[in-house]
């Protein structure tokens, strides 16, 4: 299966496959995974979004939860609201303290990688 990666914001496309062993223990055993915000370059030449104001989504997905409201004030590392992908929940956190000026997203809102979802002052 190939797959792009992005590292330290520069793109690779790998190769990966199937592993054919044994994992051990199960998934409950698993810690669970928890993503963070990583900044994105602008989409196009002419946006003049200040990305330290804005967090977008870094997948493809639909919005299980959003944990804050406008007007709330959140500290760094504070979940800010919880993505669902591949029947995966994946935790959006404040990168920085924040006051949200805006929630642009709703539970059950189909979302694509790099929208807006919350808007900060």
């Amino acid at each position: 299966m190939k797959l792009r990666v992005i590292v330290d914001g520069k793109g690779y496309d790998v190769e990966v496959e199937e592993a054919v062993e044994e994992v051990e223990g199960s998934a409950a055993t698993l810690p669970a995974l928890q993503s963070a915000v990583l900044p994105t370059a602008k989409l196009s030449a002419s946006s003049d979004v200040d990305e330290t104001k804005v967090c977008r989504s870094p997948l493809a997905g639909v919005v299980a939860r959003v944990c804050v409201s406008q007007g709330q004030k959140v500290e760094a590392g504070e979940l800010l609201l919880v993505l669902e992908a591949m029947k995966m929940e994946i935790k959006i956190p404040a990168e920085a303290s924040h006051s949200i000026k805006s929630v642009e997203a709703a539970p059950g809102d189909a979302v694509r990688a790099n929208q807006v979802l919350l808007c900060f002052d």
